[in-house]
């Protein structure tokens, strides 16, 4: 698809432009943290612990007197920057696997379809919590983990288009003009399977955004002090009946950032699928 068409398609689809501008708005915050925030997340004021939102503290403070309102801003970070980690290694894995074993067939299809479907037996957020706790917390070791357990979805779709296409038209003049090997794979195989390779993966990442907030919930994540939304909820659960800001404010956070995931999804299957409509 020509990319003016692409755009022209992607303004007129509400729920692509709603999510696509809430990402922006997050990537904005993320980059502007140390002008937007009021106070040094990390700051501890003993005297301060536990506030209601006020004057000096608009969304309040936690159990060790920082403020709700810096931290929740600078958790902008862990949450992009694990997303942006889990992208540049799934899609290309995914997608290699994909290609190699639909294009090629054979034993190598074999080996990597097998070792595909074993993968994707095992539950997902189990088998990323399991990786977590033999690598060690950590926003890296987090995202790693993720990415391991989310490629083979990827590789399935990207095969079974390939064997839809492997005898097409298109494909056997490339191949009759000469063009075969890896510029074949990169240059005419690549470019049909990266349309619904965009959709799902904005589609996953706004499971993504939760599942890295669980790994913050159970100290998996982002290493403390690092501002991390899903730590800021597993901090103020202990005191979520009576100061339950501490919980609700990351929660509406990580519920803003699966939304916009969510409709930049649905709105970029209308644009690149046309058929689902």
């Amino acid at each position: 698809m020509p990319f003016y068409l692409f755009l022209r398609r992607l303004r007129r689809s509400p729920a692509a432009f709603c999510g696509l501008t809430a990402i922006a708005l997050l990537v904005l915050i993320a980059l502007l943290a140390p002008w937007l925030a009021p106070l040094d997340p990390n700051w501890q004021d003993a005297a301060a612990r536990l506030q209601a939102p006020n004057t000096q503290h608009w969304l309040g403070t936690d159990s060790y007197g920082r403020d709700l309102l810096s931290r929740l801003i600078y958790g902008t970070r862990p949450a992009l920057g694990l997303v942006a980690l889990v992208t540049v290694i799934t899609l290309p894995a995914g997608l290699l696997v994909g290609i190699l074993s639909g294009y090629y067939g054979g034993w190598l299809e074999r080996i990597l379809m097998r070792f595909t479907d074993v993968v994707m037996s095992m539950p997902r957020l189990i088998l990323a919590f399991a990786f977590v706790a033999m690598l060690g917390p950590g926003l890296v070791n987090g995202a790693l983990a993720l990415a391991l357990t989310t490629w083979p979805a990827y590789a399935r779709q990207a095969r079974s288009e390939i064997q839809r296409l492997r005898h097409s038209d298109y494909l056997a003049a490339a191949e009759m003009m000469g063009i075969r090997g890896p510029r074949l794979l990169v240059g005419h195989i690549l470019p049909l399977c990266l349309p619904s390779a965009i959709v799902r993966l904005a589609l996953d990442l706004a499971g993504i955004i939760l599942a890295a907030a669980g790994l913050g919930f159970l100290g998996l994540g982002a290493r403390p002090p690092m501002a991390e939304w899903g730590a800021m909820i597993a901090d103020g659960m202990q005191v979520i009946f009576d100061q339950w800001w501490i919980t609700a404010i990351p929660g509406g956070a990580i519920l803003f950032a699966s939304l916009a995931f969510n409709l930049l999804g649905d709105g970029l299957r209308d644009v690149l699928e046309p058929q689902h409509d």
